[in-house]
């Protein structure tokens, strides 16, 4: 199983990950959050780092013109769409890097997940599931039921998030999908936004590395 670790705000912090063994990394180019790495990583440090992770930029609505920029000062490896691209922007951008496309899941369209996703099932490399809705771009903190995904036509790896934490280790356990990829944390193993609490972040994959290997 694999771990993203989103809103890495810090050089060092992403070495730490880095060394950890965590697979991705996300750098959150969305003005609105807490987490926004253009107020606190300067490309030319991430730049220059030679790393095993991967590194997710993660966008809301952002052109086409900006993503490039980024992917380009920053190195990024992967782009995460969180916002309401349409699938012809993804296909603009998966021409280039790979695409993961974000869906925010909540009471009103959980029972319309196919509905959602198959517009894009072409101009994308993995789906990510998140607890949120028109206004909230994620970052709730919350989760949404899981079981749901189990009930949909899902045929590309995805990301499970959404206020998952430490806690949550034995109820990823039990939870079982053949195209369930990735795990993403973010608030949950915070010391305050953007700051990771990397003691946190260690166990988590120590523990998760042991229920994968069962």
């Amino acid at each position: 199983m694999k771990i993203k670790v989103c809103g890495i705000t810090q050089i060092d912090q992403l070495k730490q990950l880095d060394e950890l063994g965590v697979d991705y990394a996300g750098l959150i180019f969305y003005e609105s959050s807490p987490r926004y790495v253009l107020n606190k990583l300067r490309s030319e440090d991430v730049y220059k780092l030679t790393l095993n992770i991967q590194k997710v930029g993660v966008f809301v609505n952002a052109s086409e013109e900006d993503i490039m920029t980024q992917i380009e000062l920053y190195g990024l490896d992967i782009v995460q769409l969180h916002g309401n691209e349409t699938p012809s922007f993804c296909k603009h951008i998966s021409d280039h890097v790979s695409v993961i496309k974000a869906f925010r899941i909540n009471k009103k369209n959980e029972q319309n997940i196919d509905w959602m996703i198959k517009p894009f099932e072409e101009f994308c490399d993995f789906y990510l599931f998140d607890t949120g809705n028109e206004k909230a771009y994620g970052g709730t903190g919350e989760k949404f039921d899981w079981d749901i995904l189990k009930n949909n036509k899902i045929n590309k790896p995805f990301f499970l998030s959404g206020g998952i934490g430490l806690d949550d280790v034995e109820q990823l356990k039990t939870f079982q999908h053949p195209f369930f990829y990735a795990i993403d944390v973010n608030s949950k193993v915070e010391i305050e936004d953007g700051v990771k609490d990397m003691k946190q972040i260690k166990m988590f994959a120590q523990e998760l590395k042991e229920v994968t290997k069962k």
